[in-house]
């Protein structure tokens, strides 16, 4: 992981092209020092890298991030408050390129919708 003790995952299941995991953040990550201090915020780039590194963990392979497309920050999630999260991951294998629709949510609330396309490496 890049974002060493960023977040540890609860629960993973995969069925057919879906993967979906279930993670808790941790409140006390020095990101969330700076982004931002007595309001900590998830940071997107960090949403995106989660993204990335669940990805590969279904592929089996390092992936390069190609294109973010229909990207839609829907709300904040602040660790301390919410930091349960659901990431509902489905993807197509198109090769030497994978393009997986994610969304973020916590609750009811979708906190980030995005649909990315990544190259094998």
């Amino acid at each position: 992981m890049l974002l060493e003790d960023f977040y540890k995952i609860n629960k993973e299941t995969v069925s057919d092209d879906t993967q979906t995991t279930s993670i808790t953040l941790n409140p006390h990550h020095e990101i969330f020092t700076g982004h931002f201090p007595g309001n900590p915020i998830t940071p997107g780039v960090c949403m995106l890298q989660i993204i990335k590194e669940l990805t590969e963990r279904r592929v089996g392979c390092t992936l390069f991030m190609k294109k973010a497309s229909n990207v839609k920050f829907m709300a904040i999630i602040n660790p301390e408050k919410t930091p349960d999260v659901l990431i509902i991951n489905t993807s197509k294998d198109l090769g030497n390129e994978v393009k997986v629709k994610n969304t973020f949510t916590y609750g009811d609330t979708i906190a980030l919708k995005v649909t990315v396309t990544f190259i094998k490496i």
